[in-house]
């Protein structure tokens, strides 16, 4: 065969045609090279006596950016091994032959990913970025001599170190005969003369990215003040997780960075997603970084500890891979701003930022907590540079890039204050650490990492390692925290229960039960009523052969309990796992006593129909499911009557079905376990169409205001949205690329009859388009433009003579998009129409961006605030 093909793992897959020099990584998720160095299809090779390695030049993207919550599309790293491993971008190299690496999938997946490159490669871009995230003019000139240095004295964007296939409709040409088409969702057909292979990218619903390294299972005892080592390889280390660390104070969880696979991490380690009170974020390189959408997947906001300028980052970088405005990041995560160079206070737990020189912005964290004879402290250093590449960085010249001597002297005595545990980054070359410069650090213990290479006997005799999942106990506990645990969820869940009541519960051993053990079995009599207290369980439905996992403080065998049944699910321990259980005619007995019954019962039932649904059946604690029960309503409609949305509340399926509809056209049937209103839940608008009930159905009216508190569940709403967006832009049967329908209107007569001229106007770029019409076709889209800009200028006098509150933020995304406009009209008028949005995939994107999401998003929200008003007659 002239095209090999190989399945490297879940969602990643090799395709190599040798005639035509091309290798392409199909499906780039976290660890993607470690997977491909594991299969022997990046290796080390040798040419005129220089040592580089194989590897892909080609990237094929996820049509999604997300597959069952973690990251489709990860290049930044499988880019740097082309650029630099395999010396694609070296001078001299002797693989270096101008060639660039290609990214191939959906215009707005590479544009996505170019973006989030580079703020990968550089962070914040520019002095006026520093001083916007709180750095002060003369640190941020400062940081940005350093960050040119790294540079190489210019910051470059991502067109000029990689190219771009944008992948439409039909066949489109790759590389040297190669072509590729997209059949479908994630599934593309690449060809090469005669022959033709099928790629498929798409997870099954139950199906994760794997790790490419095997993690055995930890039975951790909550302590004091203890490091977990979690992780002490670095991007390039096949066999071991990222440089990080999980810290425990007075028994809480604290995580020092977020790497690839921290699902698969905290799961070996016995630790629930729930029970994380926070993070500590060093900096946004992906082996720190792209763990993040594992704590998005939380029933909780978790705090996020970091300095301004790291945050902003970090914003920048998450924002441009989950296509989400930079301000939400405050919806998904608790922002706790650190101070650099001072001690701030973490509810007794003190933790001292300092700065470390780093392509982007970096800090390295310093922690302490008292106890007799004085403080514990632990020292994590990553990424840090070696004082041999500081002292080439150093310089007088204050116009140089660099850094100034009396920084450099400030960096090399921040490294060497002692702790009694110091962790530090000895990967070497230009952007990090090497062991020689702490041979005489007075540190009690050093720990080696951030590095995929054996230690030599010289690092061996400056520090220790620390194999994953080991401890090392600064303070240790003289109490068990899983009571308290204990406590705070038998609280929560029954808060209408006397405290001398709960203490009967709370009077049983805590019990350990080892990873994968079953606890309960499907048909089996419930002899126990057990709460899991740290760790994970997970639930095996044979009804439709699936399994989902239960976070800490869930109640199992509480229905079969209650009603005296066999069990309908098995339980079985995914981790280590401390629990308290209770006979089950003990817990009948206190639930009578108390009078809970009816609760029980009822919550019981609700949350079983939650916990059967995608919106909310994962890592919600029974808290929260108790208050989303305690928050729904029932409804029941009368069939083909048309649902009203203008309440802040969620509509949820349970019987019957729902049809959305936009004109005449139904885009959608709602099953059971479905769900309608995200847009009133997340924007305060109401949706476009209307939803019909058809036949006999029942609903739950769950509120809004407790959904938008949920992370997991907040953003399964915004990418159900998102879908239903892309629905609403397909093509209507009349043959326009933008149908408008009566149903997209505002309320408004005026705005409306301008978003109704930019569709017909969008209407005839198409068209030009499709003929290969590109002149009128330019011509189009800067009238397009101009048309918008006027329409945004006239939208802002509205919302001012309205005293609309939220004018500053509108007027602020209309300058955004004013801007991004005026430069694609400027590319037009110079003639440079190949790089204008001028085919159909493009184009599509760009309609989408700035004139349907704006429409359906901003202008709905104020069209409802004028509507009820009742300022103007609509």
């Amino acid at each position: 065969m002239a095209i090999r093909v190989v399945k490297v793992a879940a969602g990643i897959h090799w395709v190599e045609i040798p005639e035509a020099d091309l290798r392409i990584l199909c499906g780039c998720p976290a660890d993607s090279v470690k997977h491909l160095m594991k299969r022997g299809l990046i290796i080390a090779t040798e040419e005129a006596g220089t040592v580089f390695e194989t590897g892909p030049n080609a990237i094929l993207l996820s049509d999604v950016s997300l597959q069952n919550g973690e990251f489709s599309n990860l290049a930044e790293f499988p880019i740097l091994q082309m650029l630099y491993r395999q010396g694609m971008i070296l001078p001299g190299h002797p693989n270096n032959s101008g060639v660039k690496p290609l990214l191939i999938g959906l215009t707005e997946q590479i544009a996505s990913q170019l973006d989030y490159i580079y703020r990968g490669n550089y962070g914040l871009v520019s002095q006026t970025e520093l001083e916007d995230a709180g750095v002060s003019p003369a640190q941020a000139q400062e940081w940005m001599r350093v960050k040119l240095r790294f540079a190489f004295g210019e910051i470059r964007t991502s067109e000029n170190l990689v190219d771009s296939c944008p992948v439409g409709d039909g066949a489109q040409l790759i590389r040297n005969g190669v072509s590729i088409r997209r059949l479908d969702l994630n599934i593309y057909e690449i060809s090469h003369g005669e022959e033709s292979v099928l790629v498929n990218l798409n997870l099954n619903p139950s199906e994760v990215y794997a790790p490419p390294y095997p993690l055995n299972y930890h039975n951790l005892r909550r302590e004091y003040f203890a490091i977990v080592h979690s992780g002490e390889g670095d991007g390039w280390d096949a066999n071991r997780p990222t440089m990080s660390s999980v810290l425990m104070f007075q028994g809480k969880i604290y995580l020092v960075d977020a790497g690839p696979n921290l699902q698969t991490v905290l799961k070996a380690l016995g630790i629930g997603i729930n029970e994380i009170e926070g993070i500590f974020h060093t900096h946004s390189h992906d082996d720190h970084f792209c763990g993040l959408t594992t704590l998005i997947r939380t029933d909780r906001r978790i705090r996020y500890f970091a300095t301004p300028p790291v945050r902003v980052a970090v914003t920048k970088k998450l924002a441009a891979l989950m296509s989400i405005s930079e301000r939400d990041f405050e919806h998904y995560f608790d922002i706790c701003d650190l101070h650099l160079d001072c001690w701030n206070d973490v509810e007794g737990l003190q933790v001292r930022p300092v700065y470390s020189p780093h392509p982007v912005e970096t800090t390295l964290f310093t922690f302490r907590a008292q106890t007799e004879g004085g403080d514990r402290s632990y020292a994590h250093f990553a990424d840090i540079v070696s004082f041999g590449v500081l002292a080439q960085m150093t310089t007088t010249d204050p116009a140089a890039s660099g850094i100034a001597p009396e920084a450099a002297e400030k960096v090399r005595r921040d490294y060497l204050v002692p702790a009694d545990l110091k962790k530090i980054d000895v990967g070497g070359g230009l952007i990090h650490g090497t062991a020689d410069d702490f041979e005489n650090d007075s540190s009690r213990k050093i720990i080696l990492a951030h590095t995929a290479a054996d230690l030599t006997n010289a690092q061996r005799r400056i520090g220790s390692g620390a194999p994953f999942g080991t401890v090392d106990v600064l303070i240790p506990s003289a109490r068990d925290y899983t009571l308290r645990k204990a406590h705070s969820y038998l609280t929560a869940y029954f808060p209408d229960v006397a405290q001398h009541e709960l203490e009967m519960l709370l009077n049983r051993p805590i019990i350990d039960i080892n990873a994968e053990t079953i606890l309960l079995r499907e048909g089996e009599k419930c002899e126990f009523v057990t709460m899991p207290l740290t760790g994970l369980m997970e639930v095996i439905n044979a009804e439709n052969d699936s399994r989902y996992i239960l976070p800490a403080g869930t109640l199992i065998g509480e229905t079969a309990s209650l009603y005296d049944m066999p069990a309908a699910k098995t339980y079985r321990a995914a981790s280590f796992v401390k629990a308290i259980a209770w006979p089950a005619e003990l817990y009948r007995a206190f639930i009578a006593k108390n009078d809970q019954m009816d609760m029980a019962r009822s919550t019981s039932a609700m949350r079983s129909i939650f916990a059967r649904s995608w919106l909310f059946g994962e890592n919600l604690s029974i808290p929260v499911m108790n208050a989303l029960a305690r928050a729904s309503s029932s409804l029941v409609p009368d069939s083909g009557s048309e649902l009203s949305q203008g309440a802040d509340s969620l509509y949820f399926v349970y019987r019957g079905r729902l049809e959305w509809q936009v004109g005449e056209k139904a885009l959608e049937v709602i099953e059971p376990g479905g769900f309608f209103g995200e847009d009133m839940v997340l924007f305060g608008s109401t949706a476009v169409g209307r939803v019909l009930v058809r036949g006999a159905c029942e609903l739950f009216t769950v509120s809004g205001a407790l959904l938008r508190e949920i992370p997991i569940v907040r953003w399964k709403l915004f990418e159900t949205h998102q879908r239903r967006m892309r629905q609403l832009l397909a093509p209507g049967g009349d043959g326009l690329a933008f149908p408008w329908s009566s149903d997209y209107a505002v309320g408004i007569r005026e705005v409306d009859d301008h978003h109704r001229r930019m569709f017909d106007m969008a209407n005839a770029v198409m068209a030009a388009i499709d003929r290969n019409d590109l002149a009128s076709a330019g011509a189009g889209l800067c009238s397009l433009i101009d048309f918008t800009s006027f329409h945004f200028g006239e939208e802002i006098k509205l919302l001012a003579s309205v005293g609309y509150p939220d004018a500053k933020d509108h007027h602020r995304i209309h300058k955004k998009h004013g801007d991004e406009l005026m430069a694609i009209k400027k590319t037009i008028e110079s003639g440079d129409l190949k790089n204008a949005p001028l085919n159909r995939a493009d184009f599509r994107l760009f309609f989408r961006s700035f004139v349907v999401d704006h429409v359906f998003k901003q202008d709905k929200q104020f069209g409802r605030f004028i509507y009820d008003k009742k300022n103007l007659v609509v």
